[in-house]
């Protein structure tokens, strides 16, 4: 049985709090990722708040236009799920949980148009982060927005810009570096040749109709997880986000969290 993982920038969660109720309820998921929340939690609507097959944590800040959440379908756990966040974690922009030895984290990286330099810190230390989970034995699985479009294939041929953020090389030789932490982007690894998979679109110009994108949005996770993924799907049907949903389905996390 698969262990399905989406992950979904809702880019404000009360503008999106019904169509995510609708789209989590059909689902069947094991891990549902959320980014750009735009709300405390305080400000969530009741109907996500009281979702009964979820544990859930929803982590926001006041005036912040970040925000996380991470949700765990009871049944795939036997116990309640602690939720954490790491040190350097100081806008709301991740929240974990250790599922047996997997650590599952929902991911907001900054996307740099109003400090550059706080973005690449911030992927500079998630670099340390990874090594330090892994060096304690741990697996990972980093779902989210990482605001950076890996490589020229994963942005759409008339979106191309040198020096646009989220394409710039310093930016992505950190992405890179961080993947090279023994990490494996699913996404990519199941879909190497598609030079039309992205999960961000403008909203003008119906360039989501017509697939003129980014690709922003990513699931990562330790190599030998990736070796048991079987699907990786961008749901570009879902919602009215200028991000889609992206659906992973992996097979080795299961007897780590029954």
């Amino acid at each position: 049985m698969a262990f399905r993982i989406a992950t979904w920038n809702v880019n404000g969660i009360r503008a999106r709090h019904a169509e995510l109720v609708s789209w989590a309820k059909t689902g069947n998921f094991d891990v549902i990722c959320l980014q750009e929340l735009k709300a405390t939690p305080e400000q969530v609507p009741e109907a996500l708040t009281t979702l009964p097959e979820y544990w859930s944590f929803w982590h926001g800040r006041a005036g912040g236009y970040s925000g996380v959440s991470l949700h765990v379908k009871r049944s795939t756990v036997a116990g309640r799920v602690c939720f954490t966040h790491p040190d350097f974690d100081t806008e709301a922009r991740i929240v974990q949980a250790s599922l047996g030895d997997v650590v599952i984290a929902s991911v907001y990286v900054p996307n740099g148009g109003k400090d550059y330099p706080a973005k690449l810190r911030f992927l500079s230390a998630m670099q340390d982060y990874v090594r330090e989970l892994h060096a304690s034995g741990k697996r990972l699985v980093l779902c989210g927005d990482m605001n950076v479009a890996r490589r020229e294939e994963d942005v759409h041929p008339s979106e191309r810009k040198a020096h646009a953020i989220g394409q710039r090389p310093d930016e992505r030789a950190l992405f890179e570096g961080l993947i090279a932490c023994d990490l494996v982007d699913v996404t990519r690894a199941l879909h190497p040749e598609d030079a039309q998979l992205f999960t961000w679109w403008p909203y003008w110009r119906d360039a989501r109709l017509r697939n003129v994108g980014w690709r922003l949005d990513y699931v990562l996770t330790s190599s030998e997880l990736a070796s048991s993924a079987s699907h990786a799907t961008v749901e570009r049907q879902i919602g009215t986000s200028d991000h889609a949903p992206l659906v992973v389905e992996l097979g080795a996390v299961l007897h780590a969290v029954t």
